[in-house]
């Protein structure tokens, strides 16, 4: 029997999803979005799934208006969300978004209750703190998709920089997934061999700056936020989590103590298996890397101090 993938939101990064998970024919997959979207989910995955002939997938795609179809998921996926206006402050963002992921969290109590929940949304690490008050899960079943997406950019950068294949190298980057992210250069490697010894420390720093606006370059080309490898990022996650690959993969997990750190969501190495974030795995810090940790940490605090003081918007 196949495990099921429920994905909310039927946007762009939801329907890349969505194709992905249905070309693997390992899950069987909802897609659901509010009713207002009208057929929208269900058109797409018909589309999709009529593919299965040809991709040999026996996989079924279902759109849905409501959770009911849901039911027994094995992993939920939030990507539902309202991205930031000109204009809007980071507050009406938080409390938008907020609102969105508690409606869905407390419908996927109800339809699913023993998910593992996999939170896109942004402000990220702050949608996770929202889920998992919402749904009083314990942390291991509440991650966020941070670093992967991050390192992914980084790594390209770097593969370009030095003329290899992006199959040797492997970033680490931790902190948020914006301009507190934290990209750790000595845990950075290629062929094994940290960037440190292989790159200048302005080529180095090239490549981290323009890894932390690469989310922006693709807004200002596209005019709406990246998606293809943001589903790949999900994707990864999911394959890591119901083959129990027990692989390190850099997720935003509720942090209690590790890196000096407690009651905050951070991107952070995590070892994700059956159970989801099966431990957090701790990497050496050199002072200034463990600086912009606490820098990041503070930075979604913040935001986590303020959804604490707002009432559980309904």
């Amino acid at each position: 029997m196949k495990q099921k993938v429920t994905v909310v939101g039927a946007g762009n990064v939801g329907a890349s999803l969505v194709e992905r998970l249905h070309t693997t024919g390992l899950v069987d997959v909802v897609l659901v979005d509010i009713p207002e979207t009208g057929g929208m989910p269900k058109g797409k995955c018909l589309d999709i799934e009529q593919g299965g002939s040809v991709l040999r997938s026996d996989s079924s795609v279902i759109g849905a208006a409501d959770y009911e179809q849901t039911k027994n998921s094995d992993i939920v996926v939030l990507t539902a969300g309202f991205p930031r206006k000109p204009g809007m402050t980071r507050e009406q963002l938080l409390d938008i978004n907020a609102k969105i992921v508690s409606s869905v969290a407390r419908q996927i109590i109800s339809a699913s209750p023993k998910a593992i929940l996999i939170v896109v949304t942004n402000p990220l690490d702050a949608m996770c703190f929202v889920a998992l008050r919402e749904t009083k899960w314990p942390r291991n079943r509440v991650i966020g998709m941070a670093g992967i997406l991050d390192a992914s950019r980084l790594e390209r950068l770097i593969a370009q920089k030095l003329g290899v294949s992006i199959e040797n190298v492997s970033a680490c980057v931790l902190g948020t997934h914006g301009e507190t992210m934290v990209p750790v250069p000595s845990a950075t490697t290629v062929f094994g061999v940290p960037i440190t010894k292989l790159m200048k420390e302005s080529e180095i720093a090239e490549v981290v700056q323009k890894c932390v606006q690469g989310g922006a370059e693709i807004v200002g080309l596209l005019k709406t936020s990246a998606y293809y490898t943001p589903a790949a990022c999900v994707m990864e996650m999911i394959m890591a989590i119901i083959k129990d690959k027990r692989k390190i993969l850099p997720c935003s997990v509720y942090l209690e103590g590790e890196f000096g750190l407690k009651d905050v969501y951070l991107g952070v190495p995590a070892v994700l298996g059956k159970n989801g974030v099966e431990r957090v795995m701790e990497v050496p810090l050199n002072d200034q890397e463990k600086a912009a940790m606490d820098k990041a940490a503070k930075a979604v605090q913040e935001m986590q101090d303020y959804l604490k003081k707002s009432p559980v918007p309904a």
